[in-house]
């Protein structure tokens, strides 16, 4: 028979497995690495259409297989094929943009006459103080920054095509990840609760919270940013601005900033309109972009993402614009979802410091 070890080998023991488990750990991060975007929005996926399996599961005959399936198609209906299109128009309209930019049809110089000529004494006083008041220094600057920044669209145009494989890869891997995700949800669930080695109460704690901001952010954010491009699109295109598909895009893109975004867009175009006297279409626009534009972000974002993350929203703003600064269009959602984590978190710590049972 043979003898029991002893506590100091049994120490040991768990001290080279914590060891183990941490290189092991370390290691299958740094292979995942390269997808950890396509991996993050299988997990979203799966989260946001869980209830719509959960929907379908009693009317497949409580196959899940096939339950699973019929969720994943949805998502190529609603999801994946809506962004592939719009993805291709905006290709398309930006090697125009910048074709016309190449031939001449397009011609900045002429809106910066025209703009230029427009402005009023007091603004070309302060352009005369950084050596500006020359049209000619400064239609030089802004035809090498427009320049500068055609060739970037160019370069994003042409990489868009180059990788066009990676993307493909990429969104394989996500519907693949989030198809097993959605079918084997509540036995992945269980899983990670019983690795995390905490109490069952903080264990429900964390993974509500993971699950409601994840919910919150992503579906608050993207329907903002979506009726947000949506609706500036439309604006552009019924006042005449070319390129319409394009600014709605980046509308919806920087939609993402709360309070801030889509104003950077649809404002800076009412101001030209206002100094080549259109003062119309610069009114019109004006009022569009603050009452109905301006009035989704102030009315929906509160109510689908502040209110159900429970975050302030200086903290949302915080929190997207650093996380998209360290992930880039990703951390829109890593952003606030580290925060949420982290406060709760600190509020576990702070409960268990002073023997406080943790909110629920």
């Amino acid at each position: 028979m043979l003898p029991e070890p002893t506590p100091h080998l049994r120490r040991d023991s768990k001290r080279a497995l914590n060891v183990l488990l941490l290189l092991v750990s370390a290691a299958l991060i740094v292979i995942l690495l390269p997808f950890y975007g396509a991996l993050m929005w299988g997990v979203i996926i799966a989260l946001l259409f869980s209830p719509l399996f959960a929907w379908l599961m009693p009317r497949v005959g409580q196959r899940p297989s096939l339950a699973a399936l019929l969720t994943l198609l949805v998502v190529l209906v609603i999801v994946v094929l809506p962004l592939g299109l719009i993805a291709a128009s905006l290709v398309q309209e930006a090697a125009l943009l910048y074709s016309q930019l190449q031939s001449g049809e397009l011609n900045p110089a002429l809106y910066f006459r025209g703009v230029f000529n427009s402005l009023p004494d007091w603004i070309t006083s302060v352009l005369d103080r950084f050596g500006l008041v020359s049209f000619n220094t400064l239609q030089r600057r802004l035809t090498a920054a427009l320049t500068q920044g055609a060739q970037v669209i160019a370069t994003q145009t042409f990489s868009i095509g180059q990788n066009t494989f990676e993307f493909v890869a990429s969104v394989f891997i996500t519907l693949y990840l989030a198809y097993f995700l959605i079918r084997d949800g509540q036995s992945v669930s269980q899983a990670l609760r019983r690795a995390l080695p905490l109490t069952p109460e903080h264990k429900t704690v964390l993974l509500d919270t993971f699950t409601t901001v994840v919910r919150a952010t992503v579906k608050g954010n993207l329907l903002v940013a979506a009726i947000q491009g949506a609706l500036g699109g439309l604006g552009f295109w019924a006042l005449g601005v070319s390129g319409a598909v394009l600014w709605a895009v980046l509308m919806a893109f920087l939609s993402l900033l709360p309070s801030v975004g889509a104003a950077l867009v649809w404002a800076p175009v009412a101001v030209y309109f206002l100094l080549v006297g259109e003062l119309g279409k610069s009114v019109a626009l004006l009022a569009y972009g603050m009452l109905v534009i301006g009035l989704v972000d102030n009315l929906l974002r509160p109510i689908l993402v502040g209110k159900d993350t429970r975050l302030p929203d200086y903290v949302v703003m915080i929190t997207t614009l650093g996380g998209m600064a360290v992930f880039g269009i990703n951390g829109f959602v890593l952003g606030p979802v580290i925060a949420a984590m982290a406060m709760a978190v600190w509020q576990i710590h702070i409960s268990n410091q002073n023997g406080i049972p943790p909110a629920a």
